[in-house]
């Protein structure tokens, strides 16, 4: 058979596609011929020709508005028949959740585009028409999807056409069969298996295909029918290598190559070994399948291997959900005694030690997505995290002293939680500005296969699917409950005033990153610890002191203060007082009764020489507040160095 397999717009340009790179080997496997056509950068090449659109509008569609859906509504002219009559109430909703005029005006104009693209696109298959064409809808890809399916069962009806991707699981891909009947097939849940099936049978020009495990196809008479889905996942031998040739090809030959820095996409694993044991209150990402399962390990490190030189790149997405523990001594160590200089994303639990997170950078990993999401402890137990906050910012820290960047949101609106919960940690976060910022700060949205999607007695108790769904598919209200991940419901937790104290709060952070600096060298006998954070005045400190100086050092971990007097001598005589200083200095960031310092690990011997050419300045002794000769800077902290013992 000649299949096609279809990425539409608004997959990532940096990437190619890991759920058609998969599809395209078990089916090349099978002896099927197999061509990938990459529509998401056809769509940027003309969209930027015809109108100038560029990267950061391709990024709006593909990211920025996920949760309002703009991408989708931005495809639904070209799926339905008739245009709205009135776009003015989706762009009325779109600014009412942050989108600007030139955004409104930019979902209205490529609206208007997208069924000229569209028939451009069906066109060129139809006059070459192949057996089977395969979409893969992920995030914003499914109304694009649908339009071009919907245009090719009128210019070529010949062509079977199927759908799969996360989109598609569960309930949401019954929903999608039932109510496209130009989609012939749906797969929902893992295709490695269920889509060779399905071209088996189409070869044998089977009449129906009761066997296939969560296939959605239709009989003679054109009824849909829902397959059960495996009860099992898949087993990870059965994941093969993904085939990604012609991608990077296509992508230097169009504009987005300006626009982008290309990306292998890789994974090793399947499914989350925190959520399996600990399912987050608010993630759906695991959809039907949450049992972790990972690649051997020698097996994902030839995968590595092999594609990064068979592609000549160095740059690797790993989208595991979670990395295998198992894997830092496996995979990680071998990566980090090659000669090889990869760049690598991983997806972490945050409390990793401080060696681990060496051993990543090491490795080559440059950023990690640690699932951070709060720093209350009290919100992270309704979250289910299984950290704390102290844990987290400890991995801001150590993530840093080993070179690896953080990426993370800040998130409220849980049910339970507290002002208070807020307000403490809003009165420590300038002493953060060192440390990697969220990159957003937003309220939680309720996404299927969550827990509060599946126990209304978690707090969420009236769902109705948002409202992007509505003015996108134009489907009864029942149907869209099937067929939405993301669901809208009465705000719970903080109200807004204060949660717009938190947006601010973490705009200021932003702001302040590239300036701010807060790191320390341990030279044995003395600390030197270096500040430019914006909100306070001091330069230099140096710790000399045999009490500050073991007291510096068991605060690299969270400790409590009655531990901390128990291990050191002169208790808590001794220790309430520098805890009280090394607060106001913003040296401290406390939750509840853990106490953790937040100085990044330097190898600078700079910093050495810097503390001899301050130590005529201030001293901060060990017996009070201010030491013999420390006076109050701004904010009640020493200015300019402080130098202490």
């Amino acid at each position: 058979m000649r299949i096609l397999l279809l990425q539409m717009p608004w997959g990532a340009l940096d990437l190619p596609s890991l759920a058609l790179g998969i599809l395209r080997a078990v089916a090349e496997r099978a002896g099927h011929q197999v061509e990938v056509r990459y529509a998401n950068l056809e769509y940027a090449d003309w969209a930027a020709e015809r109108s100038g659109f560029g990267a950061a509008d391709y990024t709006y569609f593909s990211d920025r508005s996920y949760f309002q859906g703009a991408g989708d509504w931005a495809f639904a002219g070209a799926l339905h028949e008739a245009e709205d009559a009135d776009p003015g109430e989706f762009l009325r909703f779109l600014a009412a959740n942050g989108a600007t005029g030139q955004e409104t005006r930019l979902a209205l104009a490529t609206r208007a585009g997208a069924p000229e693209f569209t028939a451009r696109l069906v066109e060129s298959i139809a006059a070459d028409p192949p057996d089977l064409v395969g979409f893969s809808s992920t995030f914003q890809q499914n109304a694009a999807s649908l339009a071009a399916a919907r245009l090719l069962r009128r210019l070529a009806p010949g062509v079977r056409t199927v759908l799969g991707g996360a989109n598609c699981d569960g309930p949401q891909g019954a929903a999608l069969h039932r109510n496209f009947p130009f989609l012939d097939f749906v797969v929902r849940g893992e295709g490695e298996l269920a889509f060779p099936a399905l071209l088996e049978l189409l070869a044998a020009d089977s009449p129906g295909f009761p066997g296939v495990p969560g296939l959605c196809w239709r009989d003679g008479e054109g009824r849909s029918h829902a397959n059960p889905m495996a009860a099992r996942p898949l087993p990870p031998s059965a994941i093969p290598a993904p085939r990604y040739d012609g991608f990077f090809e296509r992508l230097d030959a169009s504009v987005a190559a300006r626009w982008v820095e290309p990306k292998l996409v890789l994974e090793g694993s399947r499914g989350c070994w925190w959520g399996a044991k600990h399912h987050c209150t608010f993630c759906g990402l695991n959809g039907s399948a949450m049992e972790f399962r990972s690649k051997r390990p020698e097996d994902f490190l030839h995968e590595v291997l092999s594609l990064t030189e068979r592609h000549r790149l160095l740059d690797v997405y790993v989208v595991d959900n979670i990395l295998d523990m198992g894997y830092f001594e496996s995979v990680l160590r071998p990566l980090s005694e090659l000669p090889v200089d990869l760049r690598l994303h991983f997806e972490i639990k945050a409390n990793l030690r401080r060696e681990q997170f060496q051993l990543l950078g090491e490795a080559g990993a440059v950023q990690v997505q640690p699932g951070i999401e709060s720093l209350s402890s009290r919100v992270l137990r309704i979250m289910d995290k299984g950290v704390t906050g102290c844990q987290n910012v400890r991995a801001l820290r150590d993530a840093q002293s080993a070179g690896v960047s953080v990426t993370w949101n800040h998130l409220y609106g849980f049910p339970g939680e507290r002002p208070d919960d807020y307000h403490q940690v809003l009165r420590r976060l300038p002493a953060l500005h060192h440390l990697d910022p969220p990159s957003g700060t937003g309220r939680i949205a309720i996404e299927r296969f969550s827990p509060y999607f599946d126990r209304p007695e978690l707090g969420f108790d009236l769902l109705r699917p948002a409202y992007q769904y509505r003015a996108t598919y134009r489907l009864p209200e029942d149907e869209l409950a099937d067929l939405a991940y993301i669901f809208s419901a009465p705000p719970r937790g903080i109200d807004e005033g204060l949660a717009g104290l938190l947006t601010a709060a973490g705009d200021d952070w932003r702001a302040a990153f590239p300036v701010s600096r807060l790191d320390y060298r341990d030279g044995g006998e003395r600390i030197v610890i270096a500040n430019s954070r914006p909100g306070y005045d001091w330069r230099v400190l140096e710790l000399t002191g045999p009490v500050e100086l073991a007291l510096f050092r068991l605060l690299d971990q969270p400790r409590s203060p009655a531990t901390l007097a128990a291990r050191l001598p002169g208790g808590a005589a001794a220790v309430e007082p520098l805890l009280r200083c090394w607060d106001g200095l913003g040296l401290l960031f406390h939750d509840g009764e853990r106490w953790l310092q937040v100085a990044v690990e330097s190898d600078n011997q700079v910093l050495m020489r810097v503390a001899h050419r301050h130590g005529e300045h201030e001293e901060y002794g060990e017996h009070g507040e201010h030491g013999r000769h420390g006076k109050p800077g701004r904010h009640g902290k020493p200015a300019e160095a402080v130098h202490a013992g």
